[in-house]
């Protein structure tokens, strides 16, 4: 079934790059691009369709559109308040089309905040809580993959000092299940092994370098595995992703970003896909911004694009199955 791509911001790599990842999928997996074709590379052909239904009738020859006005052209590198509604409005038609069962998921072109903020309105954070809201859930999690490693963290953007407060045992308990879930329906994985970072430095070393892993996390970890859960932690995260040590797990959980996102972007810095799991329809993107400094110049590199719609698509396919 078709994966919908929202175009993401146009003044960025993102037209670029979806059109790069169709040239290289076109065979291979159906997809649907949505946005103003206008903002597509010069002489990317493509065709316009009513919806994914008609996306199979298309040459393959030529990328289906599902067409948007977004009333001007885009300037490579300078983001254009203007275009915000028809971002917005882009995802939003992707998200209604994989919930209705029209498209098999949806895979994000990344968006530029500041201007859909400026032009639109935009309150949410990011795409990930945007996409939370059309979803009606209030809690989904992050998760960066690979075919090398799947990590998550447990907090995200925020601080490095505001961490030991905001990662207490309920978001720990919610991100784990949510995780585990995740690893079945959608990676079919029918008995998930997920593996817990400590917070501290050798993940506390008995409480001599702090007590979180004694305190909170060790008890939360005990009372999952008394569900069933198979986990290992907290565990120090120096030691966590060497070759030997990731194939004793499906994925990591990490306690802040940058505990999760350095050994994937070190490891596959090109094949990363960010994942974000809860939602009740499949959503995957791109590893990487809007790039606006070699946007427009023909050289954005697709390969994260590509392994995102892969994913995407099987990721969709386990959750048919499961």
């Amino acid at each position: 079934m078709t994966v919908a791509i929202s175009c993401g911001e146009p003044a960025g790599i993102g037209p670029e790059v979806a059109a790069k990842a169709w040239a290289a999928l076109k065979d291979e997996v159906p997809l649907l691009w949505i946005g103003d074709p206008r903002h597509l590379p010069e002489g990317t052909p493509w065709q316009a369709v009513d919806g994914p239904e008609d996306a199979a009738t298309v040459s393959p020859c030529a990328l289906p559109v599902l067409a948007r006005d977004f009333g001007s052209l885009a300037t490579p590198g300078i983001a254009n308040p203007a275009h915000a509604a028809g971002v917005i409005e882009a995802i939003e038609a992707g998200v209604a089309l994989a919930q209705a069962g029209r498209a098999s998921a949806i895979c994000t072109a990344p968006i530029h905040k500041k201007a859909l903020a400026d032009g639109a309105g935009f309150a949410y954070p990011g795409h990930t809580e945007f996409l939370a809201a059309l979803g009606g859930v209030d809690q989904v999690v992050m998760m960066l993959a690979s075919s090398l490693l799947r990590v998550v963290p447990a907090t995200i953007h925020i601080a490095l000092t505001d961490v030991p407060e905001a990662l207490t045992a309920a978001l720990l308990t919610d991100t784990i299940l949510i995780t585990h879930a995740a690893l079945r329906r959608d990676f079919g994985i029918d008995r998930p092994r997920i593996a817990v970072a400590g917070l501290n430095p050798h993940a506390g070393e008995g409480g001599r370098m702090g007590h979180e892993e004694i305190e909170m996390m060790a008890p939360v970890l005990d009372a999952l595995r008394a569900e069933g859960i198979e986990i290992f932690g907290p565990l120090p995260a120096d030691t966590m992703f060497h070759p030997a040590a990731r194939a004793r797990y499906d994925a990591a959980v990490c306690a802040y970003h940058d505990q999760a996102l350095i050994p994937i972007k070190t490891l596959d810095f090109d094949g990363g896909v960010n994942v974000t799991l809860g939602l009740p329809f499949v959503r995957t993107s791109p590893d990487h911004g809007t790039a606006f400094d070699i946007a427009g110049k023909g050289i954005a590199n697709p390969a994260s694009m590509i392994a995102a719609i892969r994913m995407a698509a099987r990721m969709a396919d386990a959750r048919a199955k499961a």
